[in-house]
C-alpha cells in the first residue's frame, strides 16, 4: 500500500497557542507535514531556508521581521514554497498589501479548520486563494461603464498585444505576478475573452 505524498509545511506565528492549534490541527491530516514552526520572522526564513518546504503558512504581525518583510524575502531569494498568509485582519490595505507581495493565498483566522485545511491543500496544488471581494480592492472599475477597462488594465492588456509574458508585464508595470493575474482575468471577463490570443485580437481590432 503506497503512501500518500505528503505537503510539507513550516508554520510561524508569535502567539504560540495559536502555533501549536495550527500544528495540532495540520498534524492530524496524513497529506501534512510541519517540518518547522517559528514564532518571529528571522526564524521562519532560516527555516524556510533550511527546509525548502512545500508550503509556508504565516502570519503577518512577527517580532523582528514582519509577516510581508519576510514574504518579500522569500520571492527575492526564489526559494519554490507557496505562502499562505493567515492574519485576523482582512482590509483593503492588508489584502492588497499580501497580493502584491507575491504571496499565493489568504485566510482568516475566524475561518474554519475545515477551510484552513482546504485553503492550504489547494495552495500547493498551485491554486490561488483569495476571497472574491478582493477584486473590488484591485482595481475600481469605473461608475459609468463596468465593462470599461481600468487605465491599469488597459496597460496589461497593451502588453498582452505585444506577446509580454505575465512575468514581463509585471516588470513592466512595476507589479507582482499574481497581481498581473488578477487584472488578466479582470479584462478576460470585462471583454468577453477565455485567453490571451482572443484579447490581444481585440485590442488589434480597436
Amino acid at each position: 500500500m503506497s503512501e500518500t505524498p505528503q505537503i510539507q509545511i513550516v508554520l510561524a506565528d508569535d502567539h504560540a497557542l495559536v502555533l501549536e492549534g495550527l500544528r495540532a490541527l495540520l498534524s492530524a491530516e496524513p497529506d501534512f507535514l510541519v517540518v518547522a514552526t517559528a514564532t518571529d520572522g528571522e526564524r521562519l526564513l532560516e527555516a524556510v531556508r533550511r527546509f525548502t518546504p512545500d508550503v509556508v503558512v504565516m502570519d503577518l504581525q512577527m517580532p523582528f521581521m514582519d509577516g510581508l518583510t519576510c514574504l518579500r524575502h522569500i520571492r527575492a531569494a526564489e526559494i519554490p514554497a507557496r505562502v499562505l498568509v493567515i492574519s485576523a485582519f482582512g482590509d483593503a490595505q492588508t489584502l492588497r498589501a499580501v497580493v502584491e507581495g507575491g504571496a499565493d493565498g489568504f485566510a482568516l483566522k475566524t475561518d474554519t479548520p475545515e477551510m484552513t485545511l482546504a485553503a492550504i491543500r489547494q495552495v500547493a496544488a498551485g491554486h490561488m486563494v483569495f476571497p472574491e471581494a478582493i477584486r473590488r480592492w484591485l482595481v475600481r472599475k469605473p461608475a459609468q461603464d463596468p465593462n470599461a477597462l481600468t487605465d491599469r488594465e488597459e496597460a496589461v492588456l497593451a502588453l498582452v498585444a505585444e506577446g509580454k509574458s505575465n512575468v514581463q508585464i509585471g516588470v513592466a508595470l512595476n507589479l507582482s505576478e499574481n497581481t498581473v493575474k488578477f487584472h488578466l482575468k479582470n479584462l478576460f471577463l470585462k471583454l468577453g475573452v477565455t485567453n490571451r490570443t482572443e484579447a490581444a485580437s481585440k485590442f488589434h481590432k480597436r
